[in-house]
């Protein structure tokens, strides 16, 4: 089993990039892992990765040395499992709401004492290299579980999220949770920015790392002042959209500009 260097960084002080990976392709965490950025986040909620290319996609991320996590679709036990099985050093969970949804996630994440993920002797630890006793601790140690805040009540029942022994980061969602305001997509509404800051301000209480999704370049900044270190700079569909588009823009005034000459 791998060192989950993304643990490392953060435990060590060091600010961490990473990015959402949504299209079904070894490639493009490759790509992403060869541009810099410390972790992936391979989307599995609102895209549809089979499973055989799920796992070939944390292979890409392990050949090139970067963190793999998973965005599954919900807590349930099974989501949870296959992307642990499949190499992910981690899950990330949307829209938990309680104390008891991420006592959920612990129990599926981690092998017994701290919880009940159902034992394997697969990819993981080798097919065997790793002693199964032993790899049960070092998985134990090394994954992470990451909540995703998203809504009004996950974010008023924060502190009960947070007391749950086992969560290693949490991560906002402010899209959806301006949705839960009745605001669609006003990400910087002044009702979601006070959520936002809410949900950093209990992290730092419970001694959480805090993981922001900048919208601006200015957000950055912002949360860099606050102690905030690690930063998801939104998803490569976006990212490949915008380049494309101003690509084929910037090509199209400099053909504007040849005729005008």
């Amino acid at each position: 089993m791998r060192r989950n260097e993304l643990k490392r960084k953060l435990d060590n002080g060091h600010t961490v990039w990473g990015l959402f990976c949504s299209i079904p392709s070894p490639v493009h965490v490759e790509i992403i892992a060869c541009a810099g950025y410390d972790f992936v986040i391979i989307d599995t909620e609102h895209t549809l990765i089979n499973p055989e290319t799920l796992e070939n996609m944390i292979r890409a991320a392990e050949a090139r040395n970067i963190t793999p996590l998973v965005r599954v679709p919900d807590t349930a036990f099974g989501s949870i499992l296959r992307a642990l099985d499949a190499g992910a050093q981690g899950v990330v969970v949307p829209h938990v709401n309680s104390g008891k949804d991420v006592e959920d996630v612990v129990r599926a994440s981690r092998y017994f004492p701290e919880g009940m993920r159902s034992l394997n002797g697969g990819r993981v630890p080798g097919f065997g290299i790793i002693n199964l006793e032993e790899y049960i601790h070092l998985a134990n140690r090394e994954v992470m579980v990451i909540p995703m805040i998203e809504n009004r009540v996950g974010v008023e029942n924060l502190d009960d999220i947070l007391s749950v022994n086992g969560v290693d980061m949490v991560l906002e969602g402010a899209a959806d949770l301006s949705q839960s305001f009745g605001i669609p997509w006003q990400t910087r509404h002044p009702m979601v920015r006070e959520a936002l800051q809410r949900i950093h301000d209990q992290t730092v209480q419970h001694d959480v790392p805090f993981c922001a999704i900048p919208r601006l370049e200015e957000d950055i900044q912002t949360w860099k002042e606050r102690g905030v270190r690690a930063f998801v700079l939104g998803e490569e569909r976006g990212l490949a959209f915008r380049a494309v588009r101003s690509h084929l823009e910037t090509m199209k005034r400099s053909m504007e500009r040849e005729g005008q000459a």
